[in-house]
């Protein structure tokens, strides 16, 4: 993961940047796997060669953007879709051949975005009730911000339109595990070699988990010591930050 894990908003999170030059000094495969879909994967490399983070590639980001792009491709190729969120969700969208419409489109998707208003809900909600599909990247009802306010996030922006609707969205992103099968697929590994870090129970852990992943939970982000006694379920491993996970002992 990358909110939480890799940085807070603007400032980089201790031990972060060494683990990553561990994993490429080290040779191991891996994968940044966000669900921030406001964002494109050459938006968050540089975003990371800002903060000092050198050595990586486009093709080291999944977003959850690119996720749902993938699986509408699949649903209905070419296809239409009335769109709220970012440029990272629009672009992505526009790459798998879908265009972006106000008018009857096969789809309403909704990922995280700030330009959010009462007139995308209305049409967000009529469009639905008048046969679009109601998909969206991901279920996150806060992100983690380095100044330690947790701001709404694309979770936030569904409950208003499910609420008039009556409808609730295909959620693409974590916690559905479909999002760790493309990861795993893209790296070439099987699950019980593969390691998923994240910060929140309710989204990283648990689709690890599910996908038959080792789950590693930091605690730089999101969830505490104190939450995860409230889920049913528990991580493999728990550390502070990054900087305390060896690659090769978990």
């Amino acid at each position: 993961d990358m909110d939480g894990v890799v940085y807070r908003g603007s400032a980089l999170i201790p031990g972060a940047r060494e683990f990553i030059r561990r994993m490429l000094e080290g040779g191991y495969r891996f994968l940044f796997l966000t669900n921030n879909s406001e964002q494109t994967p050459l938006d968050l490399l540089r975003k990371l060669e800002g903060m000092g983070i050198e050595g990586l590639t486009e093709a080291h980001f999944l977003t959850s953007a690119l996720a749902t792009a993938a699986f509408l491709a699949q649903q209905q190729p070419r296809g239409s879709a009335f769109v709220i969120g970012g440029a990272g969700l629009t672009t992505a969208l526009s790459n798998a051949g879908f265009s972006l419409t106000e008018k009857n489109p096969d789809f309403v998707v909704v990922g995280k975005t700030r330009n959010y208003n009462f007139d995308l809900i209305s049409r967000a909600a009529y469009l639905i009730q008048h046969g679009a599909r109601f998909i969206a990247t991901n279920p996150d009802v806060v992100d983690p911000t380095e100044s330690g306010f947790l701001e709404p996030a694309c979770g936030s922006l569904l409950a208003p339109i499910e609420r008039a609707t009556g409808k609730k969205p295909y959620i693409v992103g974590k916690p559905n595990a479909m999002m760790m099968l493309v990861a795993r697929k893209a790296l070439g590994a099987h699950s019980a070699d593969t390691v998923m870090i994240g910060d929140r129970m309710d989204t990283d852990i648990v689709g690890g988990m599910e996908a038959g992943m080792t789950t590693c939970l930091v605690l730089s982000g999101v969830s505490t010591r104190e939450t995860v006694a409230q889920f049913p379920y528990r991580p493999t491993h728990i550390f502070e930050n990054l900087g305390e996970i060896d690659p090769e002992a978990v």
